[in-house]
């Protein structure tokens, strides 16, 4: 019982000072040159963000621009800063987008991206890459959490559970700039808690996460292929090796989840309403990546930098040596046009991983069972629409279509058109609230007739980069649809405002 209290208690506080100096010695090669470096105790402050990035952008007004973007729920106005060599020849540019702190208790994402800024700057080992790469960084995405070490936005909500909802400010300020900037490149910068309440079950006395970064990218199978393996095999792979040189622990993300009462571990994610799928579904090359470091306070803290570092900046790199082939695979992508995946299924095996046993501060293989969302395959598909459109209506979701960069055109008069009716013919409504969504799943039967739309009325034509996106937003069944959101509220034998076109000539 001793044993069982103390290793809870490590878990719901400091990390042990025995694991710490063990483990995860500081790597101290970084000047204290970012705002929470600089201070003993504490994090980054608005002020000195703001702060910080004025300065840059005085000392390199050529180089460096920023602008606010919106506001977050309590009047912060939120910074987002351009970084952009002007160079005398014409040569085409990867857009690189980069956010941290989208989770307010991951402070190390904020401040890897205050140095990478002041590295890729002041630092000739670094500022070559701007000769091809334009950057857009969002350090503090979550300011209102970010400043009272709180995970969540000040309504509650979970930002990084809100991608394709959109009901948090923060969110739709955010999704506007990166629509705008339309990256081809994509990077959140996150921290995990190395001591999961669970984790206090495993072992003898309890294990604690060793890896100092983990690795989460799409697994969502509307993601073109070549786009996730190009993640997977190329911009992740390189990062590993860049960590490798620093002696840093690295694997794919796992977490612990209950299934039938036991403890077993997933890996991977394939839901759009994480950033990782949701930017890789704009035919982005996405990664998000967790430092180890969520309720350790300032322990190792130039150490989880360093980790931040060495994953941007070799994302940078591979961008940079890579520049013309991404360019033609973002292309091929583009011209994607297989089925629709509604529904995946994670596969499940036997799998070990590494672990601090709490109870010898050992490092152990710890045998589990895993969910992969990773290698997760097809159950449910349909067809590919050529268009969809949607009639005016009250639901708002229109203007969250506009918000994530989806193009479309207003029909300019009343029209009739052959197209696929959505009705639904089975409807659940029975599940916990999630994030204050009301959630539906339905499945829906649908119906090919001449249908009339009004002038105003948008058709949103499937030749565009973000078809995939729209997608996971519009088919009803698709589990992060504004249908499935409550979004769109529908109820059993209700026809749903969206309709899908087949031959773009009749």
């Amino acid at each position: 019982m001793i044993f069982n209290f103390l290793a809870t208690n490590a878990q719901l506080n400091q990390e042990p000072k025995k694991i710490t100096n063990k483990f995860f010695s500081e790597l101290n090669n970084l000047e204290n040159i970012t705002p929470a470096l600089k201070k003993k105790k504490g994090f980054t402050n608005y002020e000195e963000l703001i702060d910080f990035i004025d300065e840059k952008v005085k000392k390199y007004p050529e180089s460096v621009s920023s602008s606010f973007i919106g506001e977050s729920q309590k009047g912060k106005k939120i910074p987002l800063i351009y970084i952009k060599k002007k160079n005398h020849n014409d040569e085409k540019k990867l857009k690189v987008w980069m956010q941290g702190g989208l989770h307010g208790n991951e402070p190390a994402s904020t401040e890897s991206l205050l140095y990478l800024i002041h590295l890729i700057l002041e630092d000739s080992d670094y500022n070559y890459l701007l000769n091809k790469i334009e950057l857009a960084i969002l350090p503090m995405a979550n300011i209102d959490g970010f400043l009272k070490n709180d995970r969540y936005a000040a309504n509650g909500l979970d930002l990084n559970r809100d991608h394709t909802k959109m009901m948090a400010p923060e969110t739709k300020a955010s999704k506007v700039a990166f629509a705008d900037f339309d990256p081809h490149v994509a990077l959140d910068f996150h921290e995990y808690r190395p001591f999961r309440k669970d984790f206090a079950q495993l072992s003898s006395f309890g294990i604690a996460n060793p890896y100092d970064v983990m690795f989460l990218h799409t697994g969502n199978l509307n993601v073109p292929e070549n786009i996730r393996t190009i993640i997977d095999t190329l911009f992740v792979k390189n990062a590993k090796k860049s960590l490798d040189k620093l002696n840093l622990r690295h694997r794919h993300y796992i977490k612990s989840e209950k299934y039938k009462g036991e403890i077993h571990f997933s890996t991977g994610s394939n839901t759009a309403r994480s950033s990782s799928n949701f930017y890789a579904l704009n035919n982005g090359i996405a990664t998000l990546f967790e430092i180890r470091g969520v309720g350790i306070g300032k322990t190792s803290f130039k150490r989880r930098i360093n980790s931040g570092l060495s994953v941007g900046f070799s994302f940078l790199k591979t961008a940079y040596e890579n520049s013309i082939f991404i360019f033609d695979e973002i292309a091929k992508a583009n011209t994607y046009s297989n089925d629709i995946v509604l529904e995946h299924q994670r596969s499940v095996y036997s799998d070990v991983i590494k672990a601090i046993d709490i109870g010898s501060n050992e490092m152990i293989d710890f045998e589990t069972t895993m969910h992969s969302s990773k290698d997760s395959y097809a159950i449910s598909k349909r067809d590919r629409p050529l268009a969809y459109i949607v009639k005016q209506n009250n639901f708002g979701f229109i203007e969250k279509l506009k918000d994530v960069g989806v193009d479309y055109v207003e029909l300019q008069k009343d029209t009739v058109i052959y197209s696929g009716s959505y009705r639904v013919i089975e409807f659940y409504d029975n599940f916990k609230v999630y994030e204050k969504m009301r959630m539906q799943k339905v499945v829906t039967s649908i119906e090919y007739n001449n249908n009339g739309f009004s002038k105003g009325d948008i058709l949103i034509s499937m030749n565009q980069k973000r078809s995939n996106l729209i997608v996971e937003l519009l088919e009803p069944e698709a589990p992060n649809s504004y249908v499935s959101f409550g979004i769109i509220n529908t109820s059993l034998n209700s026809q749903l405002p969206i309709y899908r076109i087949k031959n773009l000539n009749n």
